[in-house]
């Protein structure tokens, strides 16, 4: 006689919501916003521990130390040397440590973490981590933060030469924004954030991508200040603004269904199916906006070559690449690089290529059949251009950025 069978099916949701504010000021002493962000028991807070990278701290920490003391805070600050190269599983302990020795309790007094999309996703993963699920908010200072890895759930460390292969979904419980960080950011990480606002224009806005050919180049020089800066703007700061809402405003609308990316054929991974793989072999080299951008020219070239994009419509792209001084191709471009790049990203996306492309602009559809011999003809278009007169130059930090 059989023994009887018990089985137990376990089913459960677990209801998700953040919030994304524009929150200019964030340091102006008298304002509360951030002392009491994130913290429903109390209408004012105890106590914060404040993560904030080291260049950051080098510019700002006098400022955040003057706020929270104005603002009656009982603060520590934790500071940490947040780049590519050490956004691993060690600088994650170094976090969890201050965690532990500032004694976080287990729901209320979220960390803080302030800086770009390294720092934030580093904190991110160590508060999912500490206690199995820590509160925290974040204040990203980088343009590539605040429109791409300072408004989304997941959390992610490198691991071997792997870009963000450990991670969590984990996201802040608010993620305030304030332009005016980014008045003490280098031309450069300007640009690097306009290439992820690039990238949702040329999938998903055309609208946006109009406004990056017509202001992008002076967008960088006014450091995407309002009027009343000292690089105001000629616009009052219209252009910047309306970028930055667009971007974020359409990186939400595609994420909020699929946070957890149950479904994996997604908009917002158009540039980067090969750009893990570029950056990686880059480093330090290339930041990730520039990463994804070379990923970005390579599919514009394809979808162009597959009769999707127009001459006209690729010209446009270029240049816009061009004039925002963006990298369309980097010497780390082989095809062997590419090949395995894209090998990578079907394991990823297991076991299709589910690549985006370029349907005119500001559109896109999938594809499932990119062959590493229209991988090498790609590269090949890039090379030319590149090189050649047909199209604008491409060059990678003419101007010094």
């Amino acid at each position: 006689m059989s023994q009887p069978q018990h089985t137990w099916q376990v089913s459960t949701s677990k209801q998700v919501s953040y919030e994304v504010v524009l929150s200019p000021g964030l340091l102006n002493p008298s304002d509360p916003t951030l002392a009491t962000a994130g913290d429903p028991w109390e209408a004012r807070p105890g106590r914060r521990l404040v993560v904030v990278d080291a260049t950051v701290h080098t510019l700002y920490g006098a400022r955040i130390g003057a706020y929270f003391t104005r603002q009656g805070v009982e603060y520590e600050t934790c500071v940490v040397d947040a780049h590519e190269s050490v956004k691993s599983m060690d600088t994650v302990f170094e976090i969890v440590a201050s965690m532990d020795a500032f004694g976080l309790p287990r729901r209320r007094e979220p960390v803080i973490a302030i800086g770009g999309g390294v720092l934030t996703d580093l904190v991110g993963l160590a508060a999912s981590l500490y206690r199995r699920s820590t509160p925290y908010l974040r204040v990203p200072t980088t343009l590539i933060g605040m429109v791409d890895a300072g408004i989304g759930a997941k959390t992610g460390v490198n691991f071997r030469q792997h870009k963000n292969r450990l991670g969590t979904y984990h996201p802040s419980a608010v993620t305030l924004i304030d332009r005016e960080f980014l008045r003490t950011l280098g031309p450069r990480h300007l640009r690097n954030g306009l290439a992820e606002i690039l990238k949702m224009a040329l999938v998903k806005d055309a609208k946006l991508f109009e406004h990056l050919e017509a202001h992008g180049p002076r967008v960088v020089d006014e450091r995407m200040q309002s009027v009343g800066s000292a690089d105001g703007s000629s616009d009052g700061g219209t252009a910047a603004e309306e970028m930055v809402a667009r971007a974020i405003g359409s990186m939400l609308e595609e994420l909020q269904h699929n946070l957890w990316e149950h479904e994996l054929q997604r908009l917002v991974d158009f540039g980067h199916s090969f750009s893990p793989a570029i950056e990686m072999a880059a480093l330090p080299e290339l930041l990730h906006g520039e990463a994804v951008c070379v990923d970005m020219a390579l599919s514009a070239v394809i979808s162009h070559r597959r009769g999707l994009l127009d001459r006209r419509d690729l010209v446009r792209i270029l240049r816009v690449m061009d004039r925002l001084e963006l990298p369309a191709w980097h010497p780390v471009c082989t095809p062997e690089l590419l090949t395995q790049g894209l090998a990578d990203t079907v394991r990823h996306r297991d076991g299709k290529q589910l690549l985006p492309l370029p349907d005119g602009i500001g559109r896109a559809r999938f594809v499932n059949d990119v062959s590493s011999t229209e991988l090498d003809a790609a590269l090949t278009v890039l090379l030319d251009l590149h090189g050649g007169t047909d199209a604008p130059a491409m060059t990678y930090g003419r101007r010094g950025a």
